[in-house]
């Protein structure tokens, strides 16, 4: 009996091209409205799908819409396999001295999910971890806030991030957490160590038990009347600490 694969719309410029490089999911057909059929970069997807021998159909914009559920789908869409979520195990079995993940704790806003995806992606984090509640899921459309990121990112997700980080100390990865009342410079902490750095949801930060167990909580020094950068906005600060000063210490 042949085995039945969940599927799902990607839609969005680069999560196709993306997804297509990546070649982490099945194609089964891609759906190009004709308003976009001239675009040179809806052409160089025409060109991957045929080198991939992946069925392309021209459809009307109307029927994109309705196929996506997104007005944002610049003209082009992907019938694909559901998003390959990475196994928790197989990431702590790869764990070397060089480790950079990050452990989002309930992101519930797909397109801050997706920037802090991006930023990971871009500053060397090797995986992402993510609990299965109450935070949003690898969607299409993170995919798409994220500029097709996550098709390349390792990314688990977890039933209790408190077990996880738990299992991760065991594999001697610092866990660091973010907090903007303490003391801890984030530019004053060494952070060329193999760590797991914890993003906070977009409203109450880091939860109290998860702060618990972090090794040390750190703050970004900030000037002004605003209290504090949103989730993706302070990840994107530390996560590029991170990659300085790693990028310092390969120098040397």
């Amino acid at each position: 009996m042949k085995k039945i694969y969940k599927t799902e719309i990607l839609f969005g410029i680069h999560s196709v091209i993306e997804a297509l490089k990546a070649g982490r999911r099945d194609f089964h057909e891609i759906y190009i409205s004709k308003e976009g059929a001239s675009s040179k970069r809806i052409f160089s997807i025409k060109e991957l799908a045929d080198q991939n021998r992946i069925p392309v159909k021209d459809i009307p914009a109307t029927k994109l819409k309705s196929k996506t559920g997104s007005d944002f789908h610049q003209c082009v869409g992907a019938l694909v396999s559901q998003y390959p979520v990475e196994d928790f195990y197989k990431i702590t079995a790869s764990l070397n001295s060089k480790s950079f993940l990050l452990i989002a704790d309930g992101i519930q806003d797909p397109q801050n999910l997706g920037a802090l995806l991006r930023t990971a992606l871009c500053t060397g984090v090797n995986a992402v971890v993510i609990p299965k509640n109450r935070a949003a899921p690898p969607t299409p459309a993170v995919s798409r806030a994220s500029a097709g990121a996550l098709e390349h990112m390792l990314l688990t997700r977890v039933t209790n991030i408190t077990d996880a980080i738990i299992k991760l100390k065991q594999k001697d990865v610092w866990i660091i957490g973010t907090d903007m009342l303490t003391e801890n410079s984030v530019f004053s902490t060494d952070l060329t160590v193999p760590l797991a750095m914890v993003i906070g949801s977009e409203g109450k930060g880091i939860r109290p038990l998860v702060k618990k167990n972090c090794d040390l909580v750190i703050s970004i020094p900030q000037d002004g009347p605003i209290g504090s950068l949103n989730a993706s906005a302070a990840g994107a600060v530390i996560m590029y600490e991170v990659f300085r000063q790693r990028s310092i210490c390969n120098r040397t």
